[in-house]
């Protein structure tokens, strides 16, 4: 079942008369509704791509957000060979939230980090919606150590909609868990790619897309704050969060103008959860591109390059 999101209602409208003719087709042999169906077919495909070519930042989010969305694990599953996981943080737990582990891209060896929200009820409260708890980003810790020691690549993908704020992750250093990891981000001598596929949420985000490339769906978002969090701090109100996702610039095409964001990765008219199969080869071609543009840097220039970018983005910020 196709799930719509609010301003798809219309769409959903056309689409549902088209199937509910064919379905009367079946029932009835005698019938011939395949031109009505056709039509209706032309005219949901057109509206489609009237909806989709000048999305808002506020249904850019909901794009982004999309439960048809691929996750983490269908990218690992679609482009990676031999995917063995890693778990655990060797301290407290393993965190569901976050996969990882070593893989193949091609003939390539590299480490893979991802935040996974699941994709039916069971998943996605065992996954917890992809929100990090802080042995998820210690995890992250040890396989980008891990990556660093062995001259491998880290390919991470995005999709959170923030770190776990709950009582027992601030209990176990909740904070301090994103900083290294941030930090980590940033001392690993091996090329770096992130690529935001959904929401890139907070320092929750930050954490694993501190990198030599960020990529980012067309429309996937990124932002310090999500838009209902920042329209309550800012207004008292959710409500407002329209408002508040246009003041964000947290749109792939806002952030590429800033410098935050390297490559928009373009998603079929309807968007990824449409042409999943398509999007994710999309992706892998991106990934592997990206790495070789570092493939040939030495350790030492590889850490300077990166360190150097985000220093640039904060004189900007400056400027």
């Amino acid at each position: 079942m196709t799930n719509y999101l609010d301003f798809e209602k219309p769409l959903a409208d056309i689409e549902g008369k088209a199937e509910e003719l064919r379905a009367l087709a079946r029932q009835n042999e005698e019938m011939d509704v395949e031109k009505e169906a056709q039509a209706l077919d032309k005219k949901a495909q057109d509206l489609l791509g009237d909806l989709y070519k000048n999305l808002t930042p506020w249904r850019k989010c909901q794009v982004a957000r999309h439960p048809d969305r691929p996750n983490c694990k269908d990218y690992i599953d679609a482009l990676f060979d031999e995917y063995t996981p890693l778990a655990g943080d060797r301290n407290f737990a393993d965190d569901h939230a976050v996969m990882g582990g070593l893989a193949r891209l091609g003939d390539r060896a590299i480490v893979v980090i991802g935040h996974e929200k699941g994709h039916d009820t069971k998943t996605r409260i065992e996954r917890n919606f992809g929100m990090a708890r802080p042995e998820g980003y210690r995890k992250a810790i040890r396989l980008m150590d891990l990556a660093h020691r062995f001259g491998l690549p880290v390919v991470t993908l995005v999709d959170t909609p923030g770190a776990y704020p709950g009582k027992g992750a601030e209990e176990r250093g909740q904070s301090e868990a994103i900083a290294r990891s941030t930090q980590k981000c940033l001392e690993i001598g091996v090329p770096l790619i992130s690529v935001i596929i959904g929401e890139g949420g907070s320092g929750g985000a930050v954490a694993f897309a501190t990198a030599d490339r960020v990529a980012m769906l067309e429309h996937s978002i990124y932002s310090v704050i999500s838009p209902e969090g920042c329209a309550s701090i800012l207004w008292k109100d959710a409500e407002k969060m329209r408002e508040a996702a246009e003041a964000l610039r947290l749109t792939a095409q806002d952030l590429q103008k800033l410098g935050v964001c390297d490559r928009i990765v373009p998603e079929p008219v309807g968007g990824a959860q449409r042409h999943r199969t398509e999007i994710i080869q999309s992706v892998g071609k991106v990934i592997a591109e990206m790495i070789d543009e570092l493939a040939d840097m030495e350790p030492d220039a590889i850490i300077k390059a990166r360190r150097q970018k985000y220093l640039d983005l904060g004189k900007k910020g400056l400027s």
